[in-house]
């Protein structure tokens, strides 16, 4: 791939870490979104692009995923490299070697590590001690991977990001997160709604209201659904109990029985509103089964982008 090949303004992010999208500029995610385009369309014209032949990718898994594993060993084969999947079940890192220790080890051998795991703070510090980019396939707090595709999709959809309005509804969770985070970046307005007890983490939604303030965005709250979607360009849910609050199921069902999102709550959005969902999805409790594979619903597609968003990361942080 030349410079003259592409029709984009490029950025340069070799070496980068992806921890968050908060590191990142509203230029530098333009960049990454028109580069999964890119690569995209030549995927789809069969035209072979190995801009990381030789290079391997370590993928440390300690929650269970068919999305971001399938789509980051797809993704690093199609682009020449390998990538080697680490379970912490089966690396020293699950039976108490450091994780520094485990970043300078990997770093040997390593051209960059994708982790999903349980907290940021471990990322963090694999980030810190690797001399490799490390890349956040899932944690707790951020799910930034997910959401770089998230925002491909919409602007394949919708044309433009800037100005859109995006709805959440449901679990004030790591998608909520990075969704504030990316939307804010990007100009464009969302909504959080989420039962009262069930808010996004304070300290996100401040950092998302600075972004937003930054680029002309809004990040508002509610507690109604039916209200919040007013207007809404796209409409956005999740699972309402995700991995390790599977003893919380019972309590959550009942308690998010009124954010479910369905036929009658989209009639109160745009005529045009997407519906999309990171998946898994639980048809019947946060989305019924009739928006999920209705005509407004994107969500395969949205699936898809993991693969090709996650193409243009790896392109960027580990290729020449």
């Amino acid at each position: 791939m030349t410079t003259n090949q592409i029709q984009f303004q490029q950025q340069e992010l070799k070496g980068r870490d992806f921890l968050t999208l908060a590191d990142y500029t509203k230029d530098e995610i333009d960049y990454l979104i028109e580069l999964a385009d890119y690569q995209k369309k030549q995927s789809k014209e069969g035209i072979i692009f190995e801009p990381l032949k030789g290079k391997t990718l370590g993928m440390i898994f300690e929650k269970a995923s068919t999305r971001t594993r399938v789509s980051f060993e797809t993704g690093i084969y199609q682009l020449g490299g390998l990538g080697i999947f680490l379970s912490s079940k089966d690396i020293q890192i699950g039976r108490g070697e450091t994780i520094a220790d485990t970043a300078q080890v990997l770093s040997g051998y390593l051209d960059g590590i994708m982790i999903r795991t349980y907290n940021q703070d471990d990322v963090e510090e694999l980030a810190k001690y690797s001399s490799i980019p490390v890349i956040n396939g899932l944690t707790d707090l951020y799910h930034p991977c997910q959401v770089l595709a998230d925002l491909q999709t919409i602007k394949e959809v919708k044309g433009v990001l800037q100005g859109q309005k995006l709805v959440y509804i449901g679990d004030g969770n790591n998608m909520a997160h990075s969704l504030m985070i990316g939307a804010a970046k990007m100009g464009m307005h969302i909504v959080t709604v989420t039962p009262d007890n069930y808010k996004p983490e304070e300290q996100v939604t401040e950092k998302a209201k600075q972004f937003a303030s930054e680029h002309g965005a809004t990040i508002g709250w509610s507690n109604d659904p039916a209200e919040a979607v007013k207007n809404a360009d796209v409409v956005y849910t999740d699972v309402w109990a995700s991995m390790g609050q599977e003893a919380e199921q019972t309590k959550r069902e009942q308690e998010f029985q009124q954010f479910q999102v369905n036929e009658a709550l989209l009639a109160n959005a745009k005529a045009d509103v997407t519906f999309m969902h990171c998946l898994p999805a639980h048809r019947g409790e946060e989305v019924s089964a009739g928006v999920i594979d209705g005509k407004h619903s994107v969500v395969f597609q949205q699936s898809e982008n993991r693969l090709h968003a996650q193409k243009a990361l790896m392109t960027a942080l580990m290729g020449e």
